[in-house]
């Protein structure tokens, strides 16, 4: 095993399963379409089980499941309610996805793999969870568009960026939620002085 391309298939998986965390289906799309296209000569080759993501049928239920997503995550109190239900499905996409490009180049075992996985997009998600319920109540919910569309951004840059220069998703992944993060701290804080005023 190659270290950089070992390095590379972990930091794909970090990448890949903190997207998974923000939305579960544009990573696993972007990946099944990587592993399918072009035809002859596949941007990824997914080992078993994984494989199984760049069949016809499940990118079409991926395609179906993002258009939902992107639909319903925009709108506030459904947003909530999608949240809910994705509890399970970000952090079971995000150990998938960890599993399945750390396991293309490495050793890494898969239950360690998934774990880290798991704990990844979990994580992501507990944060998309607390920082959403807030920017509905300091909007009044006319916000909610606008982070869940910067979030999609975000998980599709990442997760590009994650097949494509795996090393440097981590670090534009790291430095996209911290600014993220610091846009929605300042806001609340200037909506909370502002109303306090």
């Amino acid at each position: 095993m190659d270290v950089i391309s070992g390095l590379g298939g972990i930091a794909a998986g970090f990448g890949l399963s903190g997207s998974a965390g923000l939305n579960a289906y544009i990573p696993l799309l972007i990946v099944a379409l990587a592993a399918r296209f072009p035809t002859a000569n596949p941007i990824l080759e997914l080992g078993e089980p994984y494989n199984t993501l760049a069949n016809s049928w499940v990118i079409g239920v991926l395609a179906v499941l993002l258009l939902i997503e992107m639909f319903v995550d925009k709108i506030p109190a459904v947003d909530t309610i999608n949240d809910v239900i994705q509890t399970v499905i970000r952090p079971t996409a995000g150990a998938i996805l960890f599993a399945a490009n750390a396991g293309i180049v490495t050793d890494l075992s898969p239950v360690l793999a998934i774990i880290i996985g798991l704990i990844l997009a979990g994580g992501v998600h507990a944060v998309k969870g607390v920082v959403r319920p807030a920017v509905t109540a300091t909007t009044a919910g006319t916000g909610n568009w606008l982070v869940s569309l910067i979030e999609d951004v975000i998980a599709f840059v990442v997760s590009v960026l994650s097949i494509l220069i795996p090393i440097l998703s981590a670090i534009v992944f790291a430095i996209l939620l911290y600014f993220f993060l610091s846009y929605l701290y300042r806001r609340n804080k200037r909506h909370n002085y502002v109303y306090r005023g």
